[in-house]
């Protein structure tokens, strides 16, 4: 763990290093605010956290469509291996985690945004869930909350807060018993990201789909609003009867407990010219399929190139999955298919 003047400021950034030193991980603290020196070889820098402060740039909200109103980050970089990451070719330089120290600056920005987003706020359909703050677009913060602590301290935040807003997270990840007793009044909806059997191989470094099966039903337990990231879809052999079996294990995870509020949102996998190569780099010989001429090329609202599955590919897929998660968990709200 690298720690920076700045984040030794804050008392997270100092319970971030002793809980390191705890672990018995090594702690080097660095005599200035830049980082320098940084690994180059990918599995080093994945293994490499920089504990750091925010800058007011990175604490500025930006809009998040489809999933929330609005963004806010926790930290940058994730732990898990996975050969799709769509983090690749959006995060600059070695794939290190960069986590904030300066937590109370960042959700010091969050009340201006309150009623002001265009995906939650002023949406007819979705407009309960209050004005939605997404803190894993750029990480998995369950992965790293036994060093941070910030995902605990962002809930209990939104649990105090009376107002009309929801924290929301998706996780790869299982060790959910610290979020159990939190008091999160209902205001942070937890999503696991899952997928068909076949895709795991993909997700190296990650616990297994029963792991998080078993977390989901935890936190459903326990109160919280929870949620199914699908993602990303892909035709993996027998693809239609893959994620059915999916949903129905979702269903078995969840039987039993009451009132649970289960949201679902179907996520296709693509990729940009970027990103793949990120990938090949990071992960050769990977059996993921990266064909464009299996693809569709479309341009994105930036102006990039991203290829998707060609069109007639993903009607197909979009009625063969949605009809299964109707029958399958009927009580789920479809948020959004991409």
């Amino acid at each position: 763990m690298l720690v920076t003047p700045s984040a030794l400021a804050w008392p997270s950034g100092v319970a971030a290093l002793e809980r390191a030193a705890a672990l018995g991980a090594e702690v080097i603290r660095l005599p200035a605010d830049r980082l320098s020196g940084l690994p180059d070889a990918y599995r080093d820098a994945k293994t490499t956290m920089a504990v750091v402060t925010a800058s007011p740039s990175r604490r500025r909200l930006q809009a998040i469509p489809p999933s929330a109103d609005w963004r806010f980050d926790l930290a940058e970089g994730c732990p898990a291996h996975c050969s799709y990451c769509y983090l690749a070719g959006s995060l600059a330089g070695p794939p290190i985690i960069r986590a904030y120290a300066n937590l109370p600056e960042i959700l010091a920005e969050l009340p201006a945004a309150v009623g002001q987003g265009r995906i939650t706020s002023l949406s007819p359909n979705r407009a309960a869930e209050g004005t939605t703050f997404e803190c894993s677009c750029y990480t998995d913060p369950l992965a790293i909350e036994h060093l941070t602590g910030s995902l605990a301290a962002s809930i209990s935040h939104f649990g105090a807060w009376d107002a009309a807003v929801q924290l929301r997270f998706t996780t790869k990840f299982d060790a959910v018993g610290p979020l159990l007793d939190l008091q999160h009044n209902r205001r942070t909806r937890i999503r696991f990201s899952v997928n068909a059997q076949a895709a795991e191989r993909h997700e190296g470094g990650a616990p297994r789909m029963a792991a998080r099966l078993a977390a989901l039903r935890a936190v459903a337990g326990a109160g919280y609003p929870v949620g199914l990231t699908v993602a990303p879809i892909m035709r993996v052999p027998d693809w239609a009867a893959a994620y059915e079996r999916l949903f129905a294990e979702v269903a078995l995870a969840l039987d039993g407990i009451a009132d649970v509020d289960l949201t679902a949102e179907l996520i296709t996998h693509r990729f940009t010219p970027k990103s793949k190569e990120v990938l090949a780099g990071w992960y050769p010989g990977s059996p993921l399929e990266m064909d464009e001429a299996q693809r569709a090329r479309k341009m994105t609202k930036f102006g990039s190139v991203k290829w998707v599955f060609p069109k007639e590919q993903m009607a197909e897929m979009r009625a063969t999955l949605q009809a299964a998660l109707a029958r399958r968990l009927p009580a789920a709200r479809l948020l959004y298919w991409t």
